[in-house]
């Protein structure tokens, strides 16, 4: 039973850290040394049965994150090719 406590207490540290910092999957899950899929599963299923109310929080957090991703993208392009002008 102990490691379904800590899974959960993962998923409400993860949620926590992302609405905190604003930060992405991806952020989020090199901060805590696991995959993008663990911290994915945790902050959209999991936590939906721990704390939905959190739960959603998050979801505005990963959502506007989804919406400047291509922004982003450009940027990261643009960065990486700005030396040959």
């Amino acid at each position: 039973m102990k490691q379904a406590s800590s899974i959960e207490e993962r998923a409400i540290s993860l949620a926590h850290y992302i609405i905190d910092s604003k930060d992405t999957v991806r952020g989020a899950a090199k901060k805590f040394g696991i995959s993008k899929s663990t911290v994915h599963k945790d902050v959209s299923e999991r936590l939906k049965k721990i704390n939905p109310s959190l739960a959603k929080e998050v979801r505005v957090i990963l959502d506007e994150n989804k919406a400047e991703r291509h922004i982003r993208g450009g940027m990261a392009t643009k960065m990486k090719y700005s030396h040959l002008k």
